[in-house]
C-alpha cells in the first residue's frame, strides 16, 4: 500500500501525513518512537518537565527510532522554554511544534541548525505572521482539540489558513480515524496532527483509568474549563472537571483559586488516574475512540480508510 504523498510527507522524511500530538506529560518517548516508527512523526512533549528530562528522553527516542525523524514540542510560555530551545539545537532534534505563543525569537537559531518548525496555531492572523517568520508549515488546530483551545473549530479554520498562506497545512482537532483524514485533506490541509486517538494507543503511558475513561467517553462527556482564567482547556467530563466548570461560572471559584486548584491536575491524572484531583485533557472525538490498538495498527488503518475515501 502507498502512503498519501504530500508537501508534508516529503517536508518531513515520513511515510505518513500524520503528526502525534505534543501533548503535555503524556508525549514521551515511549509513544513519540512508536508513532515514528509506525511511518509517522513522533512527538515529545516539552511542557515544564527539566531539562535533563527532556534530554533523556530525546536520546531514549533517537535510540528506538535509528535515524528516523521526530520531535519535540514547545510550549512557549513555559519557565524553560529558552533552555528547551537550545536543547533541540544541541540535541540535532530534527522537528519542533511549537505552542502557546510566538516562537520568532528562536526562529533563525532553528533555522540554522536545521530544526524544521511547525507552529500551532488557532488562526488566520497568527499562521501569516509564522509564515513570515520562516516556519516550515503549521498546524491549524480546531477547538474539538483536547487541552488548551482556540474558539474556531478544524472545520472553519483549515481551509481558510490554507487559502491564506503557501506553506503547507496540518489539520488538528478532532480527527480520530480515516474519514477525518480525508475530510482535512478536502478542506486543503497536506497532513493531520492526533492527539486523543493515541491516548488510546499500547504504548500510550498514561494511567490505565485515564485510557479507560477515553475508550468509555460519549460524545457528550466532554467539558471545558478555565474560560474565567483566559486559558479554555477541553477535558474529559468528571465530577472534578463538572465542579471547576459550575465553580467559574457560579463565581464561587475566582480564577486564582481555579488556578490553585489546578496546579499539577494534569499529573495526577496521566501519573495517578486521580479522578478526584485530576484533570483528563481530552478532545471530542473520544465518543469515537473505542479501544486500545498499536499505534501502528492505527495509523495504518486510518490511512487506507482515507485513501479508500479519496479514491486513490
Amino acid at each position: 500500500m502507498t502512503a498519501l504523498k504530500t508537501r508534508i510527507t516529503d517536508l518531513l522524511g515520513i511515510e505518513y501525513p500524520i503528526i502525534q500530538g505534543g501533548m503535555a506529560w503524556i508525549a514521551e518517548s515511549t509513544l513519540a518512537s512508536a508513532v515514528t516508527n509506525a511511518g509517522g512523526l513522533g512527538l515529545i512533549a516539552g511542557g515544564s518537565a527539566p531539562i535533563d528530562y527532556l534530554r533523556d528522553q530525546i536520546r531514549k527516542t533517537k535510540a528506538a527510532v535509528d535515524g528516523k525523524p521526530f520531535g519535540v514540542n514547545i510550549m512557549l510560555m513555559s519557565p524553560n522554554a529558552e533552555d528547551l530551545a537550545q536543547l533541540v539545537i544541541d540535541e540535532k532534534v530534527p522537528v519542533v511544534t511549537t505552542g502557546a505563543g510566538n516562537p520568532g525569537k528562536f526562529m533563525a537559531a532553528w533555522k540554522d541548525a536545521g530544526v524544521k518548525v511547525i507552529p500551532v496555531i488557532p488562526s488566520v492572523g497568527l499562521a501569516k505572521r509564522m509564515e513570515k517568520a520562516g516556519a516550515d508549515a503549521v498546524v491549524a488546530e480546531g477547538t474539538e482539540s483536547g487541552g488548551h483551545i482556540g474558539e474556531n473549530t478544524t472545520m472553519c479554520l483549515v481551509p481558510q489558513v490554507a487559502d491564506a498562506v503557501d506553506i503547507p497545512v496540518i489539520a488538528a482537532g478532532g480527527i480520530a480515524d480515516g474519514r477525518g483524514v480525508a475530510a482535512s485533506f478536502m478542506l486543503g490541509a497536506e497532513g493531520v496532527q492526533v492527539g486523543t486517538r493515541f491516548l488510546a494507543s499500547q504504548e500510550c503511558q498514561i494511567h490505565p483509568t485515564y485510557k479507560e475513561l477515553v475508550v468509555k467517553a460519549k460524545d457528550t462527556d466532554n467539558i471545558v474549563t478555565g474560560r474565567t482564567t483566559g486559558h479554555p482547556c477541553r477535558n474529559v467530563k468528571t465530577k472534578f472537571s463538572k465542579r471547576l466548570a459550575s465553580g467559574e461560572m457560579s463565581g464561587t471559584i475566582t480564577p486564582e483559586e481555579f488556578e490553585e486548584i489546578t496546579l499539577g491536575s494534569l499529573r495526577k491524572a496521566v501519573q495517578d488516574g486521580n479522578l478526584e484531583e485530576g484533570s483528563f485533557l481530552c478532545g471530542l472525538i473520544a465518543g469515537m475512540v473505542n479501544e486500545v490498538k498499536p499505534c501502528k495498527e492505527i495509523i495504518e488503518e486510518m490511512f487506507a480508510q482515507a485513501e479508500k475515501l479519496l479514491g486513490r
